[in-house]
């Protein structure tokens, strides 16, 4: 993954490209064995997937899901969050996280973020909780922590709130899948961790695809009913109101090819983090790590002065033929589809770091000379 070819062109801020021409004959090899058994909805792949991500995880169970999304979208259903509930989330993070409380009627409570480490910021969530007690028209009844960017969230101080306020825990894993926290792989420190398998993430699909790692077992079957209109033991069996919310066995079988060689991709995006952490030192803001655990790195995010400095350095990687991006642009929010939902509270760090946040390539198809480039074209 790491041979350098003398290429000077552009660099690819993700390439699938280059991941397919590796892995080829063993994506090839599961893609055409579904073709041959046509079991493309819930084939034999998406059970076998299911149990070797419970395994990577060392959760008790898995659920296949049709995304990211939906997987939080079943998740809440399970747990009949709705009208009247607040559900705590970070400000600083994708939509997907805010949008699914208001698809079922409840209402998102953003919460400021640490600003080195971009994660969720337990003593703001405290603050916002007690917000949401003392104003009296919401409910407490979950928080959902991100993992964001590839590290985990502060699991011990939000388990802590949560035991304390008697709130559901959810975790957030779709960009983080392959990190660890204390040792162990995210999955298990909430009740229930969501993945996403959208192609960008660190363990991606060809198209849309999510998963549920819970150690619960009788809430793992009923996200199986939800995921399947709400089925009973039979398909005409109809228990609740649920969902089309599968996983295609196809996702499923290029999900397994990837798989096998998911620990040495890890390991690599670790070896380009810690280059980027020397080469870039001084120059921007690397990000902090949140303390004993390790990052899936599915975003190296740094930090510019302000966003003047931001659009000078976009502009020279652009001509050095370097890719960036700026994951958010906006907080949650501000964004418009929220703004009419959150109750006008200041989160003052999510809304500094919009300003000055920027993203740099790091996937496991990078060569040393690329990293390299990038950092030269960084420090100008």
């Amino acid at each position: 993954m790491t041979a350098d070819t003398g290429h000077t062109g552009p660099i690819a801020f993700l390439d699938l490209a280059a991941q397919q021409r590796r892995i080829g004959p063993a994506l090839r090899q599961r893609i055409d064995t579904v073709l041959e058994h046509c079991r493309f909805v819930m084939g034999p792949e998406v059970q076998e997937l299911e149990d070797r991500l419970a395994a990577f995880a060392g959760a008790k169970a898995c659920v296949g899901v049709s995304s990211g999304t939906d997987a939080l979208q079943i998740v809440m259903m399970a747990e009949n969050i709705g009208p009247g509930d607040a559900v705590f989330l970070p400000a600083f993070t994708y939509t997907a996280t805010a949008e699914v409380p208001l698809v079922l009627g409840a209402t998102p409570v953003f919460v400021d973020v640490d600003p080195l480490t971009f994660q969720i910021d337990p003593q703001s969530l405290r603050q916002r909780i007690a917000d949401v007690r003392r104003a009296g028209t919401l409910t407490p009844r979950a928080v959902t922590g991100v993992d964001l960017f590839g590290q985990p969230a502060p699991w011990d101080e939000l388990r802590a709130i949560a035991e304390e306020e008697k709130l559901f825990l959810l975790d957030d894993c779709a960009q983080s899948f392959g990190g660890s926290y204390h040792g162990r792989k995210l999955g298990r420190e909430a009740t229930a961790t969501t993945l996403s398998f959208f192609p960008s993430k660190p363990l991606g699909g060809y198209g849309d695809g999510g998963a549920i790692l819970t150690d619960d077992e009788e809430r793992a079957e009923l996200y199986r009913s939800l995921r399947t209109h709400g089925e009973g033991k039979t398909r005409y069996e109809v228990l609740r109101t649920g969902m089309n919310g599968r996983l295609d066995t196809l996702q499923a079988a290029v999900l397994l090819a990837k798989l096998d060689g998911f620990e040495e991709e890890l390991a690599r995006r670790e070896e380009i983090a810690r280059a980027y952490d020397a080469g870039l030192a001084g120059a921007v803001t690397i990000p902090g790590r949140v303390p004993d655990s390790a990052s899936a790195w599915a975003v190296y995010a740094v930090l510019l002065r302000d966003e003047a400095e931001r659009g000078t350095v976009q502009d020279r990687l652009k001509s050095h033929g370097v890719p960036s991006a700026i994951y958010y642009p906006m907080p949650l929010h501000r964004q418009p589809a929220y703004r009419p939902h959150h109750d006008g509270a200041a989160l003052p760090v999510s809304e500094d770091l919009s300003t000055r946040i920027m993203a740099l390539p790091i996937h496991p198809e990078l060569t040393d000379t690329e990293v390299a480039r990038v950092i030269a074209a960084v420090r100008g």
